[in-house]
């Protein structure tokens, strides 16, 4: 491992890190092995370390500075470590700057680091100043002066977003070079060094540039936005050979990107065949960022002007700054012969290889595998877009020796152990709407360099559970698995669902029992679903219980369909539902409209003290003015009763009671004395 003294000297230490004391005023701890500065201006923080400045053109790193080198490098063969010096930007070239005539996607070249995807972010940032901005806040105030150099600090402050919040990372100037050039991330402007300091700042995030060595870009896209990533598999949803599949891909492409979202690609490739050209100027197990997504219009003159006909395009960049696609639609393609001048100057075409060039959506979704998709949920109430609501919740995955405690149970195929991990409740509460769920758990990368760092494998369920349930879920019954996803070993994990009316459970879980772990879970519905975790596992035992009881047993109902139902209406039909009573309280399923023959999928539980009262079961239509009774059911729900499916007469209400209405409904009834079986 690489470390640095206090003259900013290469020392090979042992593999044991060990973090320097960080000046208590200005660091908190947030996250074990985690040390940040509190959100201030990274040039003030310096200036009041040193009372002027901490570090002028020919002094030593304070022990600030000496802080920031703590991270460690070691990527064997290229570059050597003993060639690498460190040196500061003034030291490299004349009139360093951070940032020269704004910033641009051609400004990054990868270097010799194994990171393409962080550099494929970084390009993707690039296309928008309200993100990057963000990142790098206050860049004029940090960048050189060259008119006033006493006021340079030395030190470079970036924003980040790990695990639900921005966090302030503050790196000093000098950087690693071989022959005095910089031998990772640079810019093509030989003195802007925005990009060389953005990747120190997060190899510091991950305690060293080793930990970069291989990565995710929809993690990195993440951080620099605090979007929702999504990982869509080209390949598992034969998007290659599905034109409507790649045609609404586009249009969902295309609104990301309009919303200020991000994109990026890559094709799949096995351990040999890493950086493998092929012979369509593509890389295989490389990163692609996608800088533009278009439908360019095809003629020339007036003739494009009228003509409908339209291509579908993206554009995309490769981080080494050259090699490039070579087939159709690209730079020196002849399609282009079928854009009139002001289109292809409206897009920015370029014919030299500047490692960025246009495919066409056929293409792209043939010869790719992997699209990561980071998302900018709209959250404002200020907008005239369309806006989510979201909730951000934190759980984790603990073992105990008590199975009511345990929180690692694994995925559903241990079915003994699976709702033993955290479980989550929301509500949908319009007729149907579209959920986005993503579960991310801890960046392992800060491990990487003592040989661990490897994400778990994640993934989730969702369950449509009774609609007054409280508590938590302790067997599967009659619950409806609405959604899961597949379990894999990324950081994030991702769902868009459109689900019914009705109560949800989300189980999070690793794909194995007794894995541990912290994640963070965010959903965004349309309007407030009032998502939380589900902690209590039955009833609390209270004072009041002495004089109001407790419960002695625990029931489901579970209402599966109606059949032969009286019609209410002229046209022969009816709008049914049915409500469900317990002991003073009730749970009212939805309408289902003009059917005889509803299917309610209805579910509710409760927590009896009474025995000997029974549960009531009514079926009513939906009308405008005054809804009508249909009929009922009692039951007695006792532990005696049986658990399976039956069909049940319907009966009136009252004093004939003992009369029968037409219809029936099929019914399912669970009753335990064991609060915690269901």
């Amino acid at each position: 491992m690489l470390t640095f003294d206090d003259d900013g000297n290469d020392e090979v230490t042992g593999a044991q890190h060990n973090r320097p004391e960080c000046p208590e005023k200005y660091v908190t701890v947030q996250k074990p092995e985690r040390c940040y500065l509190s959100p201030l201006r990274a040039t003030r923080i310096s200036a009041e370390i040193s009372g002027k400045h901490s570090v002028s053109p020919e002094s030593k790193p304070t022990s600030l500075n000496n802080v920031l080198h703590t991270y460690t490098l070691q990527k064997p063969e290229k570059p050597s470590l003993e060639r690498i010096d460190w040196k500061r930007p003034k030291d490299i070239c004349d009139n360093p700057r951070l940032i020269v005539e704004g910033i641009s996607v051609h400004d990054l070249n990868q270097g010799k680091l194994g990171n393409c995807w962080f550099v494929a972010a970084c390009s993707c940032l690039a296309l928008r100043s309200e993100l990057w901005n963000k990142v790098i806040p206050d860049w004029k105030e940090q960048d050189w002066d060259p008119q006033h150099p006493e006021n340079y600090a030395g030190i470079f402050h970036f924003r980040f977003w790990i695990f639900g919040e921005w966090v302030d990372v503050v790196v000093d100037d000098r950087l690693p070079t071989v022959n005095g050039k910089l031998i990772y991330c640079h810019s093509n402007v030989q003195n802007e060094f925005w990009t060389a300091l953005l990747e120190k700042a997060y190899a510091k995030l991950s305690m060293c540039y080793e930990s970069l060595d291989g990565g995710n870009t929809a993690d990195a896209m993440v951080d620099f936005t605090g979007g929702v990533a999504e990982s869509i598999d080209l390949e598992e949803g034969k998007y290659g050979s599905n034109i409507a599949a790649q045609l609404n891909l586009f249009e969902d492409l295309l609104n990301v990107f309009e919303k200020g979202g991000i994109i990026s690609c890559s094709i799949k490739a096995e351990p040999t065949e890493r950086e493998m050209r092929l012979p369509c100027g593509l890389v295989k197990g490389h990163a692609y960022s996608v800088t533009a997504v278009r439908k360019v219009r095809l003629g020339h003159g007036l003739q494009a002007f009228f003509n409908k006909e339209k291509i579908f395009l993206l554009r995309l960049r490769n981080p080494w700054g050259k090699t490039e696609w070579k087939g159709v639609w690209s730079d020196s393609s002849e399609e282009w012969d079928r854009v009139g001048a002001t289109e292809r100057n409206a897009i920015g075409l370029t014919v030299k290889n500047d490692g960025e060039f246009w495919m066409a959506i056929d293409d792209w979704c043939k010869y790719f595998t992997d699209v990561d998709v980071c998302r900018l949920i709209n959250t404002s109430l200020l907008s005239i877009q369309k806006t989510w609501h979201e909730t951000v919740l934190f759980g984790s995955w603990t073992k105990h020796a008590e199975h009511l405690h345990n929180r690692s149970g694994g995925c559903v195929n241990n079915r003994q152990t699976f709702l033993q991990n955290p479980q989550f409740v929301f509500d949908i509460t319009k007729e149907e709407d579209e959920v986005l769920i993503s579960i991310q758990q801890q960046d392992m990368k800060v491990h990487r360099p003592v040989g661990k760092g490897k994400n778990l494998s994640i993934g989730f369920l969702i369950f449509k559970v009774e609609q007054n349930r409280m508590y938590r879920m302790h067997k599967i019954i009659t619950q409806k698995v609405e959604a899961l996803t597949t379990y894999i070993n990324t950081r994030t994990v991702f769902m868009r669902k459109t689900l019914p009316k009705g109560r949800y459970i989300i189980i999070p879980s690793t794909y194995k029992p007794d894995e541990l772990g912290e994640f963070m879970i965010r959903i965004f519905t349309d309007v407030n679903a009032g998502c939380r975790e589900l902690t209590q596992d039955k009833p609390k035992v209270s004072c009041w219980n002495m004089c109001l009881g407790y419960p002695q047993v625990v029931t489901q109902i579970y209402i599966h369909e109606g059949s032969g139902l009286q019609s209410q209406d002229s046209s022969g039909g009816a709008d049914p539902y049915v409500i469900v009573y317990c002991e003073g309280t009730s749970v009212q399923s939805t309408v289902q409209k003009d059917t005889l023959e509803p299917k309610f999928d209805f579910r509710a539980i409760f927590y009896r003290k009474k025995l000997g009262k029974p549960i009531i079961v009514q079926v009513w239509n939906s009308c405008t003015v005054q809804d009508q009774f249909m009929g009922q059911v009692i039951l007695t729900a006792s532990l005696r009763d049986t658990a399976e499916l039956q069909k049940v007469q319907l009966h009136k209400r009252g004093q004939e009671i003992a009369e029968e209405m037409p219809g029936t409904i099929t019914l399912r009834v669970i009753t335990s004395s064991h609060l915690t079986d269901l």
